[in-house]
């Protein structure tokens, strides 16, 4: 999850949105920790001794705290939804900027599809993360501690039945993810192949048509479907395991405390107050394992589209400005190559090998050669989309490598 802290450092400029929503989830925690405290005065004092006045009031205390909770869940929801909503802005925007400066090198190597997946669905599911799962585990364990710290405040005994649990349900969960950390990855490689094909038939629908391609393409498209399909059946199968083996082990601690906590209010060592109370923190701490093996998921799948974005945000840019570039003076128009040698990225060939010319000013050539000669390369040196591997190469009076990149030829 090493992507996931860069992915909440977006926050950062949202701080105090992020504060709202982490209060308001402190006070809705606190009014759901309350309620079994009330509940447990209702029943000891106003039940049990048929005191209709505690009952009352218990009734009233429990209503205010339904209130708290509905209020500040509703702005927890909605801080923490604005929040993620604003580092997705941010992240789009650093991405798309990033996209827009990377060199044409790394445009080679990757397919637009896969490029349109990772601004568009990868920065999707980071976002859901961030406003939905990031906030699901936060409150999972502001719940867990608050259970555990009253349950061994109450009962430690019946705490200890109930904690013998939760390390079996974590080696499920961090196996769990760890099995399908991986599969996430695939699964959003795997859209964006499919995606690919989409991109490349809908821009090219017209030589598809003109060379009746058509049985091809949908041939195509099917089988990067059909990956697509089996790797997220592969994904949901992992949790279709995972999770029913998390509910049995809790399931057992709630059995143990009813079985023991039962023969200790028969023998007058717990008020049945105190039981129905325990029985609901209990609820209060397996709910939260339940929820981060739920979140386990997000967190898996985030982290996976996280690092397909940072991997564009931290490609370096080939074509970069020297410490010494200077602006594009006056243009005269003349380009000279002085024994160029050119290579693309990750290949060991030159495509072009100690190649020199001279182009005048108002001068017409044509370039010749086999298809992979390097006419292209030629062409795309002059206004540096690419840097030369050796030589150098000027266009109209001005060494290309000593110029701003962003300035227009």
């Amino acid at each position: 999850m090493t992507n996931l802290p860069r992915v909440l450092a977006y926050l950062r400029r949202y701080w105090l949105t992020v504060a709202g929503a982490f209060g308001s989830l402190l006070l809705v925690s606190a009014a759901n920790l309350l309620s079994p405290q009330v509940l447990q005065y209702a029943i000891d004092q106003g039940v049990t001794p048929g005191n209709l006045q505690v009952i009352g009031l218990a009734t009233l205390a429990l209503v205010g705290i339904a209130v708290v909770r509905g209020v500040f869940t509703f702005t927890q929801s909605y801080w923490s939804e604005r929040a993620s909503q604003d580092a997705a802005y941010d992240m789009r925007n650093d991405l798309f900027r990033k996209i827009e400066h990377l060199s044409f090198s790394y445009h080679d190597q990757i397919q637009t599809g896969q490029m349109m997946t990772r601004v568009t669905n990868d920065i999707d599911q980071v976002r859901l993360f961030v406003g939905s799962g990031f906030v699901q585990m936060l409150n999972a364990f502001v719940m867990l501690i608050g259970s555990v710290a009253i349950l061994l405040a109450m009962n430690w005994q019946l705490a200890l039945v109930a904690l013998a649990t939760i390390p079996a349900v974590s080696v499920v969960f961090f196996t769990f993810f760890r099995m399908v950390g991986p599969r996430f990855r695939q699964v959003q490689q795997k859209l964006g192949m499919l995606n690919n094909v989409l991109q490349e038939n809908l821009a090219g629908i017209r030589v598809v048509k003109a060379f009746a391609r058509e049985p091809y393409e949908l041939k195509r498209y099917g089988t990067a479907n059909d990956d697509l399909l089996d790797e997220t059946l592969a994904v949901r199968r992992a949790i279709s395991y995972a999770f029913p083996t998390i509910f049995f082990i809790s399931n057992l601690g709630t059995l143990g405390i009813i079985w023991i906590g039962g023969l200790q209010a028969i023998g007058g060592g717990l008020t049945i107050g105190e039981l129905v109370a325990f029985n609901t923190y209990l609820i209060f701490l397996v709910q939260p394992i339940i929820t981060i093996g739920f979140s386990a998921t997000a967190v898996a799948q985030a982290d996976a589209s996280a690092r397909r974005v940072f991997d564009i945000l931290d490609a370096p840019i080939d074509v970069a400005d020297r410490a010494s570039a200077t602006d594009l003076p006056h243009l005269e128009g003349r380009v000279t190559f002085e024994d160029v040698t050119f290579r693309y990225k990750g290949s060991d060939v030159p495509t072009l090998h100690d190649v020199s010319f001279v182009v005048e000013p108002g001068q017409t050539i044509a370039i010749l050669g086999r298809t992979g000669a390097g006419k292209s390369s030629i062409i795309n040196l002059i206004p540096r989309f690419y840097d030369v591997s050796a030589g150098a190469c000027a266009g109209r009076w001005v060494r290309c490598a000593r110029c701003d990149a962003d300035e227009p030829a």
